[in-house]
């Protein structure tokens, strides 16, 4: 092992130890479900901001941005947010009072008051089987760098079995970590030490901008040649077809536009930001309402810029490589682009501390994920059915908590070897569209639920909102598969003449379309009078 490596090593094993010994030194605090679950609703404004942000920003995003960047030459997918920041500010008068005033634990407990235990149970449950999907689909990624770093040291390309094996080590590892101080320090293990992983996130980006400029000829004019048009906005307006149809299907199916960034994306953040368990789980560790809403809306703001360091990562990588600056092998996917160059150009020691950011990623949104996924299993299913036995100490309440956490990190851990032998024999697959896309799938249904029961207070049972919820699903299925749309005939021709899905729907309208379909539906059952607010 030369100098180099030991160097970078030294500053991995450094990180780890810090997160960890920060991590397990908040047990003694979280020994009550309000300690585990919420901090004792004690934690700082700016503490919560840093959680927030380091919950958004995964392995994905790091990785997965600059790719965007890589391919694209600009800033259209930085676009979406606009709609996070307008998301924001809705969730910060609109949910986050209302969690306040019922005091809840597991937001869904507050559906079990308004309609019944039953829509109470299907919303926990769409919301747990959704974010291991969610969280197992992106953890194989911090173990791109991994694959990398093998092939380097020996010189030949590696083939999808030992890629397979390199990213299920990583995921096990990684997981075995997080979940050992999360199930531990509960919120409080969370929250501290994600305001030490986006230190060392900023730091990492930071430096590799700086580094990326100082190694490109000519530095940023060379940059600014390279980045293509539309640099931000797009309007998706097509090229060739005239009318208002093709510019509608042109929106509806393009994932980086402007219109997706303030509808699509707003729908998606009011999902992700106002009834993910993930998410405002650690916006009611605020002491109260407004310090919450300050650290919601303030983390918005940061997004942006934080967003677009990242893609700008991309597009100066890129620029890198075109103008001779080094050659990128042959086999180098665009999603690999960047750790091939975090590993072959930068500098012993900044390299491992670029490397630590990617784990510090991984691991700020794992824990977050571990902490919330535990909190609603124990809350919604397994401490009813033992109260409705017998009382139920706070020891025995915690100690669910906690060996609930434990059980959902061996779920992640089973959806992420799934994902990495997929990833390892299917490199191309897009990283964004796999992660953002699957929340698609549900979380429109359960954000229009919530809508039904704020809005009103007469309309929505539990019959209605089930069967709203799988409608919801089955339309947003239908629209996002051609295959599925072929099968039932609604086709229509491509360029080439070959017979495809009629309107297949990027993703950021997924959770745009599942809200209003499953919205609608439940709005045409009556809330029975007993249970009437």
């Amino acid at each position: 092992m030369n100098a180099a490596i030991a160097v970078d090593i030294a500053v991995l094993v450094a990180y780890f130890a810090i997160i960890t010994g920060i991590g397990l030194s908040q047990r003694s605090k979280s020994e009550s479900v309000e300690g585990f679950a919420l901090g004792d609703r004690q934690t700082p404004w700016w503490a919560v901001l840093a959680s927030i942000l380091a919950a958004e920003i995964s392995a994905a995003t790091f990785l997965g941005a600059p790719e965007s960047g890589f391919k694209n030459g600009n800033w259209t997918y930085a676009q979406f947010a606009i709609g996070t920041i307008l998301a924001r500010i809705i969730v910060s008068f609109l949910f986050i009072p209302l969690f306040y005033r019922h005091g809840v634990v597991s937001l869904y407990e507050y559906l079990g008051t308004r309609f019944g235990q039953r829509t109470r149970r299907w919303a926990s449950g769409t919301f747990l089987v959704t974010r291991v999907l969610a969280i197992g689909t992106r953890i194989y990624v911090s173990a791109i760098i991994l694959v990398l770093a093998w092939q380097l040291w020996r010189g030949a390309v590696v083939s999808p079995a030992e890629k397979f094996w390199i990213f299920a080590a990583a995921v096990v590892l990684v997981t075995v970590m997080t979940a050992i101080y999360t199930a531990a320090g509960g919120i409080r293990a969370v929250i501290w030490t994600d305001f030490i992983q986006v230190g060392v996130l900023v730091a990492a980006i930071g430096f590799s901008i700086y580094y990326l400029l100082s190694r490109l000829p000519g530095g940023w004019e060379t940059a600014t040649a390279n980045m293509k048009e539309p640099l931000f906005f797009d309007f998706a307006k097509p090229a060739q077809e005239q009318g208002a149809w093709p510019w509608l299907k042109n929106v509806l199916t393009s994932p980086y536009t402007i219109w997706a960034a303030v509808i699509g994306s707003t729908f998606v953040t009011m999902a992700t930001h106002g009834i993910d368990q993930d998410t405002v789980q650690r916006m009611l560790t605020a002491k109260n309402r407004r310090e919450s809403a300050k650290a919601t809306i303030l983390s918005g703001l940061v997004d942006l810029p934080v967003v677009c360091a990242f893609v700008l990562v991309g597009v100066l990588v890129s620029a890198f490589y075109k103008t001779g600056g080094a050659s990128l092998p042959a086999g180098v996917e665009t999603g690999e682009a960047f750790p091939f160059f975090i590993l072959t150009e930068m500098p012993a020691g900044m390299r491992g501390l670029v490397v630590a950011g990617v784990m510090a990623t991984a691991m700020g949104s794992l824990s977050t994920a571990l902490n919330a996924l535990g909190t609603s299993f124990a809350q919604d299913f397994v401490l009813p059915r033992r109260e409705a036995r017998g009382p139920v100490s706070e020891a025995e309440r915690v100690g669910v908590l906690r060996w609930s956490t434990v059980l959902f990190a061996a779920f992640i851990v089973v959806v992420g070897i799934v994902t990495a032998f997929y990833k390892a024999h299917d490199p191309a697959l897009p990283i964004l569209d796999l992660v953002l896309g699957i929340l698609g799938f549900t979380f429109g249904s359960l954000l229009a639920v919530f809508f039904v029961a704020i809005f009103t207070k007469t309309r929505g049972n539990d019959f209605g909102n089930v069967l709203a919820m799988i409608a919801g699903f089955v339309a947003v299925v239908f629209f996002s598969s051609g295959d599925v749309q072929k099968f039932f005939g609604f086709t229509a021709l491509n360029a080439k003449g070959e017979s495809v899905g009629a309107l297949v729907l990027a993703f950021p309208w997924r959770i745009t379309l599942g809200t209003f379909v499953t919205f609608i539906i439940a709005m045409c059952f009556r809330t029975p009078r007993r249970v009437e607010p």
